[in-house]
């Protein structure tokens, strides 16, 4: 009888992939980087084990959107204080903070779980070129 193959976390070994997202889709490359980090696309994907890979983002400032999205989408962040409610358009946040527009994105898209915020620290997003992470040797992330 053949048994199911089950992978265990001690034996996947995680890559760490780049993505360049100078001139891509916000949603389509948020989707790719949130497949990335939960490992659904390695062929032994299994829900319960961590097989996601560790994600750099670069060029974040210079992410492509649709239609009126630069206006009209806002983000919003409250202190905790009455009035403290602050509204931030996405125009003025990718101006300002351009990594935080591919953060909230992804995070988005990944389990509202311990597992989703254990995997956000495997998310690395920098506005422009250079990141600090060429000794891991990472990988361009086809798709």
């Amino acid at each position: 009888m053949q048994k199911t193959y089950y992978p265990k976390a001690e034996d996947v070994r995680s890559r760490w992939v780049l993505v360049d997202a100078q001139g891509k889709n916000l949603g389509r490359l948020a989707s790719r980087v949130a497949q990335a980090l939960l490992g659904k696309a390695r062929p032994d994907y299994t829900p319960g084990v961590d097989l996601g890979d560790f994600v750099i983002v670069i060029n974040a400032g210079k992410v492509a959107v649709t239609g009126k999205r630069l206006e009209e989408k806002v983000y919003y962040r409250a202190s905790g204080y009455p009035g403290g409610l602050k509204a931030i358009p996405l125009r003025d946040q990718l101006a300002r903070h351009p990594e935080r527009v591919i953060q909230s994105a992804v995070r988005g898209m990944l389990p509202k779980s311990r597992q989703g915020r254990r995997l956000m620290r495997r998310l690395h997003v920098y506005a422009g070129t250079k990141h600090p992470h060429s000794s891991q040797k990472p990988v361009p992330l086809n798709g």
